[in-house]
């Protein structure tokens, strides 16, 4: 029994992990994101501060401050959030010190930019591989319609399909992509 409480928290979605916390205020909680991202946290102070017990010493001011942010903020991607925070944290550290240089915001800026569109890329990924799994009515109405722009006159005349059932096939799996989708990390900042 006790084997089974200490290993609850390591099968809950960042959400679910969200969510309790908000609800109990378990410093287990913040533990198992500390497990989960820890070393991403200190990765990103890495990067910024080029010293370890610098990125060390942020690490653990972000997970200290990480309780009462969790309360305060409606968090949609714990990673992506956490990422900003930690960015965040690290600049002010710099500018604390006195070490932010022009150089260094623009070499920040461009990995982020760099980041994004990585993200984006997964994404689209992965829209590609739901897409594929519609029925053939639905992937052919859906990739004319939002792929390919065409009216859906011009994919009434493609298919010899009714328009009803054209705009039909759309609706449905503009839904079942939906459905698809709606449980993947990678969604939830842009839902």
């Amino acid at each position: 029994m006790l084997l089974k409480k200490r290993n609850t928290y390591q099968s809950f979605s960042d959400e679910e992990l969200l969510s309790d916390y908000r609800k109990k205020q378990s410093s287990k909680i913040i533990g198992e994101l500390y497990k989960r991202y820890g070393h991403l946290v200190f990765g990103t102070a890495m990067k910024y501060t080029k010293n370890k017990f610098d990125a060390e010493d942020i690490t653990m001011i972000i997970f200290e401050k990480l309780p009462k942010k969790i309360i305060s903020h409606d968090i949609q991607s714990f990673k992506s959030w956490l990422y900003m925070v930690s960015k965040n944290e690290c600049l002010m550290f710099l500018r604390k010190k006195g070490n932010v240089s022009i150089e260094l915001t623009r070499e920040l800026e461009s990995e982020d930019s760099l980041a994004q569109k990585e993200e984006q890329e997964v994404q689209l990924n992965l829209l590609e591989q739901a897409i594929d799994k519609l029925k053939d009515e639905q992937k052919k109405c859906i990739q004319l319609f939002y792929l390919e722009h065409k009216s859906y006159q011009e994919i009434t005349e493609l298919l010899l399909m009714d328009l009803k059932k054209v705009k039909s096939a759309i609706q449905n799996g503009k839904r079942n992509l939906k459905i698809q989708l709606e449980g993947r990390n990678e969604f939830k900042s842009i839902t």
